[in-house]
């Protein structure tokens, strides 16, 4: 949305945010002007008011009533009026360190441990996506030969992960029975297939060249493309309950799931409907425009959903913001806060920030 607010209006809307983020009760001119530093009455803020309401930024949730913020009213004060807040990214990462171990931990115990933290800190819930084979870089390939017409691939990733996929070799690939001599030609395979693909996510696997392959290896062709492709398709099949959940007893105690209705559509989404949180938790999937990354953050690329911008029916009364946590440059998870549309933006985009940046940090020193 392209708006142009002036100085006075802008102060006005970020005001009222920021009123009704803390009281969860509409805003009044009275309470602006009695509460905030605005420098103008009451009655240029009614006006005022009125203009950013016009604009589609406030409305009256009653015709009695002060007035709330829209969804393209937090749009706008989440684009332009507020900054990310280094010293909160800080603070949550000293919160992190003081209580998760150090050393000697294990992936999934730590973000358990982690969404558990960022859930309390937050009062919403957090959402933490364990690692995706699909998305690990790869540190080795080898091809050993497992039985008389049966070669097996086995995989490590950049954790030291293993992964292993046997397969019939066509008989227009087996020209050598000698076993001293097809190991020797798995071996020269195996180099070939590391100086291709190391240091490549998994889903470049699919990316072979068959005519890279030297003339007397081409029979090997179809063989190899066969193994990586049915590599790649079972690491493209994710398990959806791969999320890990924290914070629903925080998040039921705020205003909005006063009544029972909403408390129910939430617990469902989060214990029965992950597979539909997927690819909106995913920071790497496609997204539209409008949930673009924070213009005013700089390097810290944070995605914020609000309200209708998420496609997901049942979540557009909330917010979901997410980050990706990553293992060297390589992004492997996501970090995302799911709460009402009235939450403290500035907070909550710091600590996903800085949850994001510690387990990235975590993982890519245990490597």
């Amino acid at each position: 949305m392209d708006l142009s607010l002036n100085k006075r209006q802008q102060q006005v809307l970020r005001a009222t945010i920021d009123h009704y983020i803390a009281t969860a009760e509409p805003v009044g001119s009275q309470a602006l002007a009695r509460e905030y530093q605005l420098s103008i009455s009451p009655a240029t803020i009614r006006n005022v008011m009125g203009v950013l309401e016009h604009a589609g930024l406030l409305f009256q949730p009653h015709t009695s009533a002060g007035r709330i913020p829209s969804d393209s009213g937090y749009r706008h004060y989440v684009d332009e009026l507020i900054m990310p807040r280094e010293a909160l990214i800080a603070q949550v990462k000293q919160a992190l360190h003081q209580h998760l171990p150090t050393e000697h931990w294990i992936v999934e115990v730590l973000l358990r441990d982690a969404a558990q933290i960022l859930a309390t800190l937050s009062g919403c819930v957090a959402l933490i996506t364990l690692p995706q084979p699909a998305t690990s870089t790869i540190r080795h390939l080898h091809l050993v030969q497992v039985e008389p017409q049966r070669v097996m691939l086995i995989l490590v990733t950049e954790a030291y992960e293993t992964q292993s996929i046997v397969m019939e070799v066509p008989h227009s690939a087996w020209e050598q029975t000698d076993p001293e001599r097809i190991d020797h030609e798995l071996k020269i395979l195996s180099n070939f297939l590391n100086h291709q693909f190391n240091g490549c996510s998994m889903q470049e696997l699919v990316t072979l060249d068959p005519g890279a392959l030297d003339q007397e290896f081409q029979r090997y062709a179809e063989l190899l493309t066969l193994l990586l492709s049915d590599l790649t398709q079972r690491n493209q099949s994710i398990n959806p309950k791969n999320i890990l959940v924290g914070g629903l007893a925080e998040v039921l105690q705020q205003p909005e799931f006063s009544e029972l209705q909403q408390a129910q559509t939430l617990i469902h989404l989060l214990e029965d409907g992950q597979d539909l949180l997927w690819p909106l938790i995913h920071e790497w999937a496609t997204t539209k425009a409008s949930t673009s990354s924070i213009p005013k953050s700089g390097r810290k690329k944070v995605k914020v959903r609000i309200g209708s911008e998420n496609l997901l029916e049942s979540i557009q009364t909330y917010t979901l913001i997410s980050s990706t946590y990553r293992r060297g440059s390589t992004p492997i998870g996501s970090v995302g806060i799911l709460g009402p549309t009235r939450m403290a933006y500035e907070k909550v985009i710091a600590l996903v920030t800085g949850t994001a940046d510690y387990l990235t940090n975590c993982l890519t020193q245990a490597v």
